[in-house]
């Protein structure tokens, strides 16, 4: 049976959420339908609104649900520009949700820097925003709040007060965030907050985007008056149920961040201590409990992959494109890495369901194959 160590890809759906979404299915109802089969399906909306709400510290009224992470992302991204912004900034390590989003817009995006251990650097934001041409219009700010390839947790709420005393919008990409650590959206400050379910333990295909009261917002999709006309559709219920139920079910679980950093921690021990010239991004920094980013010159993402599940661990490339082809990681680029070591990341991330044996038999596993190979990289060069 293959170990599952690719959580910050998809993590495995919550009992609780299958649950959810099985009772939800079972049901007939509209959401928008005023007979009693819809006020039902409605009920069961709303209520998660307001799990999802009171988890991340957010008003039930301002939650939009989505089709995911992307087309919230995609929804802040657009509103901006219809508000009237005219230049974006946009951190180095975006997810690519957010910076072909950017890019897509048409309008010019300026890339915030990172330093060598990914965390944003906030010098050059702070004096970027002090020099803010008035011609530029209202300034708009994107920073994740953890990246999905390192775990390095960026300083969302000093960003944000950064943001708002230069009077622009902020927005930011919780979706790595979520269930993994303590999230307050009132204290980023943030106008737009990105969320996904099949990243906390709900199913695929819902994700939901905070707003602020003062937030300007433009629908994406046209058609009914759904989510207050903010997002038009018919509302997934059941994806939705499920993913207030794994939203509730992670946030009663407190103990899980202290399990997956134990199992991180003591894989990340036993490579270091065999192989003194693998690199761990991001390890002088705060990090999400669960994550481990290393990279292991000359020895590409690719073919680690599939060395590690060939050993039964599912594990995942720096950065995989929707093919699934790997390609090198510009995260880890826009920390300086060099092209060698940006096309050897590998990126594990644990769950609560991992156990301390799978962690070392991994780490064990890893260093196997990678003995195994050496030769022939040696030969190769």
């Amino acid at each position: 049976m293959t170990v599952y160590l690719d959580h910050n890809a998809t993590a495995p759906i919550r009992p609780e959420a299958l649950d959810a979404v099985m009772q939800a299915l079972a049901r007939t109802g509209n959401p928008s339908s005023v007979h009693g089969a819809g006020r039902a399906a409605k009920a069961l909306v709303e209520r998660a609104r307001e799990i999802i709400a009171r988890a991340v510290r957010a008003r039930a009224e301002d939650i939009v649900f989505t089709s995911g992470g992307t087309e919230a992302n995609n929804l802040a991204l657009f509103s901006a520009k219809d508000a009237g912004v005219k230049r974006l900034i946009v951190s180095a390590i975006e997810h690519d949700a957010v910076m072909d989003a950017a890019r897509a817009t048409g309008l010019p995006v300026e890339i915030l820097p990172v330093t060598a251990d990914g965390v944003a650097d906030l010098s050059w934001l702070e004096n970027r925003l002090k020099d803010w041409n008035a011609a530029d219009g209202v300034p708009f700010v994107s920073l994740m709040a953890a990246n999905n390839e390192t775990g390095v947790i960026q300083p969302v709420e000093a960003a944000g007060r950064l943001v708002a005393e230069a009077e622009g919008l902020f927005h930011v990409d919780a979706v790595q965030a979520l269930g993994k650590i303590d999230y307050d959206v009132a204290g980023t400050l943030a106008h737009y907050t990105a969320f996904s379910a099949h990243k906390v333990g709900g199913p695929q295909g819902v994700g939901a985007l905070a707003l602020a009261c003062d937030a300007p917002v433009s629908r994406l999709l046209h058609g009914g008056g759904q989510e207050k006309g903010r997002r038009c559709g018919t509302e997934n219920v059941g994806g939705i149920a499920g993913f207030a139920a794994a939203v509730e079910a992670a946030y009663a679980a407190p103990q899980e961040a202290a399990h997956v950093r134990a199992l991180r921690d003591r894989a990340e021990e036993i490579i270091k201590a065999a192989a003194a010239d693998v690199k761990i991004w991001g390890e002088r920094a705060e990090r999400l409990p669960n994550t481990l980013c290393l990279s292991a010159p000359g020895w590409n993402s690719e073919i680690q992959v599939i060395a590690m599940d060939l050993a039964g661990f599912a594990v995942s490339a720096g950065a995989a494109c929707s093919s699934g082809k790997v390609r090198k990681s510009r995260v880890l680029e826009a920390m300086g890495a060099s092209p060698e070591e940006a096309a050897s990341a590998l990126r594990v991330s644990f769950g609560p369901g991992n156990t301390l044996e799978e962690a070392e038999s991994f780490a064990n596993a890893w260093l196997q194959a990678r003995a195994r190979a050496r030769p022939k990289l040696a030969a190769a060069g």
